[in-house]
């Protein structure tokens, strides 16, 4: 009798661990994404300024007139602002290794600097600007639908990222903040293709851009979010740790006797 009282007790450790993994707090609130506001206007002193910072650190790879220098770094002329202002403000420009992939890091620039050299970049020839985006005007449910055709097979459902192929790889989106989400889309920055309005206009952007910063604080009604592998992996592991909990009980039950 003595023996079976301790196996259920055993057997009610286990199911409060797998209880412990698969239940979570439930109507956790979701924070309002961060409003995006555009740079400040340019005016003739920052192309000239951005001019006088592109002779210094950006001609080696991208030529004296942003035409490019073969087996070091593409033309500019016609990337627009936006992909000025992605690449420097993420820090994957100035690029340590040319013709590698970019990635992020710390930016090498001030905000004004930044603006400078983008305003120069601009003036080269007309491309895509730096998007103004209000993530609050984007549909959460839409902005799943497209996340999940779109972005997911690359960056993963959770916006961790994933290797493409050899050397190359999609970031994770967590330190992304919404212009730089919104400028992604619509530059294509490496082995990214380009969502032009054509293919995805401003309000279906702005519902991305809102998905992606959910999914830096999901709301994981019903369960741990476990780093958000996925239903299978996640149960995987509330069935190991509560199966291995109540082994454990077992067999401390059985050295008693």
């Amino acid at each position: 009798m003595r023996r079976r009282v301790l196996v259920l007790l055993a057997l009610a450790g286990g199911s409060l661990a797998v209880a412990l993994l698969t239940v979570g707090p439930s109507g956790a609130q979701v924070r309002p994404p961060p409003t995006a506001t555009g740079n400040q206007p340019a005016g003739p002193a920052d192309v000239e300024g951005g001019r006088q910072l592109y002779a210094i650190a950006c001609t080696t790879c991208h030529g004296a007139e942003g035409a490019g220098v073969e087996d070091r770094g593409p033309s500019l002329v016609g990337v627009g602002a936006a992909s000025a202002d992605f690449y420097l403000s993420t820090g994957r420009m100035p690029l340590d290794r040319p013709r590698s992939q970019a990635e992020r890091k710390r930016v090498a620039y001030t905000p004004v600097q930044i603006r400078q050299l983008v305003a120069f970049v601009a003036s080269l020839g007309p491309g895509p600007a730096i998007p103004r985006v209000d993530a609050r005007q984007g549909n959460l449910p839409e902005g799943n639908r497209l996340y999940a055709n779109n972005c997911a097979p690359c960056h993963s459902s959770a916006g961790a990222g994933g290797a493409l192929g050899h050397a190359v790889y999609a970031p994770p989106l967590n330190r992304a903040t919404p212009v730089q989400v919104a400028e992604a889309m619509r530059v294509g920055p490496g082995a990214m293709p380009i969502f032009g309005p054509e293919t995805l206009d401003d309000e279906q952007v702005a519902s991305i851009v809102r998905y992606v910063d959910y999914l830096r604080h999901p709301d994981d009604r019903g369960g741990l979010g476990l780093g958000h592998l996925g239903a299978i992996p996640e149960g995987f592991v509330a069935w190991v740790v509560g199966l291995g909990v109540m082994l454990m009980a077992v067999r401390w039950i059985g050295t008693k006797d």
